[in-house]
């Protein structure tokens, strides 16, 4: 397993192919994302903390996952056009990916084994369930759905430090 996630590489949600090594030396909230679950509105407390963050070195990622409930039914077109009207999402987003499974995206393995969740359970429970990174590419922590944007301020606070 990689020793941090920039020798990883995922596909951004225009299709290109991006090194996660382009985010080197910035602290990274990695979140998988849906359009249609009750958590969705947290795209507007990730994109503020993004817009306050972002010139002190923060990187918020989405990755869209229809793997709860069928709540990202859309592909990646249709993905990138809600989150650009309904929330102004400037921060990245990637391809639609599997968090749990065998085909789990190695990103996600390896952050699930870097921070497992609650009773040390790999699995990834719910939609924006977020993995706060250091800058030095270490997993520093998990937030669960429930955990609003805000609430992990002072986490990124001392994350950019």
């Amino acid at each position: 397993m990689a020793q941090s996630i920039y020798a990883f590489e995922c596909e951004t949600i225009g299709g290109e192919t991006q090194q996660l090594s382009h985010y080197k030396g910035k602290a990274l909230l990695i979140v998988n994302t849906a359009s249609k679950c009750g958590f969705t509105p947290q795209y507007e407390g990730l994109q503020a903390l993004y817009a306050k963050y972002a010139k002190d070195g923060l990187a918020v990622l989405g990755f869209p996952c229809n793997q709860f409930g069928n709540q990202e039914p859309g592909n990646n077109v249709d993905i990138q056009n809600f989150c650009s009207t309904k929330f102004d999402v400037e921060f990245p987003l990637f391809a639609k990916v599997d968090v749990n499974g065998s085909g789990a995206h190695p990103l996600y393995k390896h952050l699930k084994a870097e921070a497992p969740g609650l009773l040390g359970t790999g699995r990834v429970k719910w939609n924006f369930t977020k993995f706060l990174v250091a800058r030095n590419g270490a997993v520093l922590e998990r937030f669960a759905p429930k955990t609003k944007p805000q609430e992990i301020e002072k986490a990124i606070e001392k994350a950019l430090a």
